[in-house]
């Protein structure tokens, strides 16, 4: 028999698989470290947020009074009554809120675009004197602006002198030669208290920008406009929309720059608020006006995220 007749053998069997390890379980204490971390905030939020809510909740739908007490018998015309009544402050809420928002932003983007490419050095410093108004209490930084819009004071004068006031006169931002107890205070209350607000989210968002985009568009013939307006505003879109927010929503609700800068017949929905509660002690209104005042935010807030394309914020 020759090699070519011989018969062939058979393949060698393959090796037999390894035998499959069973996985390990995770320990019960490790699997629940997650969970304890979080507990704290958990009970946080529900001791400060969760229960006053509920609590608000139940107030809004009482009915009776101080001397004869309240009791919960789900009068849900307090939220009709109180819109219906209070719907002025609402607007002239919003409206403050959105001109101090506007006048946030047209001041802190070049400043937070100053600080981010053109500081160097100083860019620390510049930081320090924006957060810098945070060591002084609220009410102060206010009542400062009392001096500053005083009738008798520089700013006035200045205004008078450059015929300024008669525009915001017919505009109905102010009246006559004073700008205390006038729309315009009010807003220019707001604009600075919350302006750090705006300037830190902005700043935060134009840093991460890569430079070399702006020599990319520099490189591709695109003038210095062009360029801030394709490459860097939209690249800082999560700021704006963070700074906004952070402006917004404060402002919107803010009863002390009215109270110490506007006047009786101006009032913001949060002085209605806080009038009922001290005051005319009628708690179930003012839950229904506080609970109106959250709904109309988180609504306003909802569209505006999602027109601005940044639906990830929510």
């Amino acid at each position: 028999m020759t090699a070519v007749d011989a018969p062939h053998s058979p393949p060698p069997a393959p090796p037999p698989p390894p035998p499959a390890q069973t996985p390990r379980k995770t320990p019960v204490r490790k699997r629940l470290v997650p969970y304890w971390l979080l507990l704290p905030g958990l009970v946080w939020l529900l001791v400060f947020f969760a229960a006053p809510l509920v609590y608000q909740a139940s107030t809004s739908l009482q009915t009776g009074s101080l001397e004869k007490g309240f009791e919960v018998t789900w009068h849900f015309g307090t939220y009709a009554d109180a819109l219906t009544e209070y719907y002025p402050q609402f607007l002239r809420s919003v409206l403050y809120a959105g001109a101090a928002t506007a006048g946030c932003l047209l001041l802190g983007y070049p400043l937070a675009y100053l600080i981010a490419f053109k500081a160097g050095r100083w860019r620390t410093l510049l930081m320090i004197l924006v957060i810098a108004p945070f060591f002084t209490s609220f009410l102060i930084r206010t009542l400062a602006w009392k001096t500053i819009l005083a009738d008798s004071g520089t700013v006035v004068s200045i205004l008078n002198s450059l015929h300024v006031l008669d525009v915001t006169s017919w505009l109905g931002a102010t009246e006559g030669d004073r700008v205390l107890a006038t729309p315009l205070a009010v807003v220019c209350g707001l604009t600075y208290n919350f302006l750090p607000f705006m300037v830190l989210p902005l700043y935060s968002s134009l840093e991460r920008i890569d430079g070399r985009l702006h020599e990319a568009a520099g490189d591709l013939y695109a003038r210095p406009f062009t360029t801030f307006r394709k490459v860097t505003f939209p690249l800082s879109m999560p700021g704006v929309v963070a700074g906004t927010l952070l402006t917004f929503i404060p402002a919107t609700g803010d009863y002390i720059n009215a109270e110490l800068l506007g006047s009786a017949d101006r009032k913001m929905v949060g002085n209605v608020i806080q009038s009922q509660f001290l005051r005319v002690l009628d708690y179930p209104t003012a839950a229904a006006l506080s609970f109106i005042l959250m709904a109309a935010i988180l609504a306003m807030v909802t569209v505006y995220i999602r027109k601005s394309g940044t639906e990830e914020l929510v």
